[in-house]
């Protein structure tokens, strides 16, 4: 006799994640695939060594669905980075750098990014730059900052940032709040309400009173 499927836990038929191994992660636009993949992030920052069957559980899927998505750990880790970088990537072309004001740009830069937090999170604890072996991971991570440099100099020449700090060092420092603020919201260190405009904030004016 068979045991009852739990009701609250997906069947490998029903899930939409039910990728052939080898194949790219879901891209965004797809709900359902982007809760799961943030809370799979979210799941390996909480525990990082947690296997399969456990992230599967604080997931809430059947372990069948999370082996047919990723039969291991490194694929699953390769495959949520590919797409955490991705996503930020995408966010950071809706912020739409090259258009309008560098303020009003700045400010849709960091709430785009902010709302990949989880994604971002788990960057923070398993980007490896110095690995990093494949190709589009590194052109995906240069291309990205290059974005940005280029973003800082226009704003650089606007007044809106000072000129007496390197784009490239200014872009590294953004990217360094930004990932560090998530950090500390995600251990409870920092609210979650207000945090964009704290972020602006700090990176225009600094601590000075």
């Amino acid at each position: 006799m068979s045991t009852p499927a739990d009701p609250s836990v997906m069947s490998l038929d029903d899930h939409p994640l039910n990728l052939p191994t080898g194949q790219d992660a879901p891209s965004a636009g797809h709900g359902e695939d982007e809760r799961l993949l943030a809370n799979l992030a979210l799941a390996l920052v909480d525990n990082p060594r947690a296997t399969l069957q456990e992230l599967a559980q604080a997931v809430g899927v059947s372990r069948a669905t999370l082996y047919r998505f990723s039969r291991t750990r490194e694929e699953l880790i390769d495959r949520l980075m590919q797409h955490a970088t991705g996503c930020l990537q995408r966010a950071m072309e809706e912020a739409r750098l090259d258009e309008g004001p560098a303020r009003e740009a700045l400010t849709r830069f960091v709430q785009g990014q902010l709302e990949q937090r989880e994604l971002a999170a788990f960057l923070v604890y398993h980007w490896q730059p110095e690995t990093i072996q494949d190709e589009r991971g590194r052109t995906s991570c240069d291309a990205f900052l290059e974005a940005l440099d280029a973003f800082i100099l226009r704003g650089q020449r606007e007044g809106v940032f000072r000129i007496d700090i390197a784009a490239q060092a200014q872009t590294e420092a953004l990217m360094a709040l930004l990932t560090g603020i998530v950090d500390a919201e995600r251990r409870g260190r920092v609210a979650r309400v207000g945090v964009p405009a704290m972020v602006e904030a700090l990176f225009l004016k600094g601590c000075a009173g």
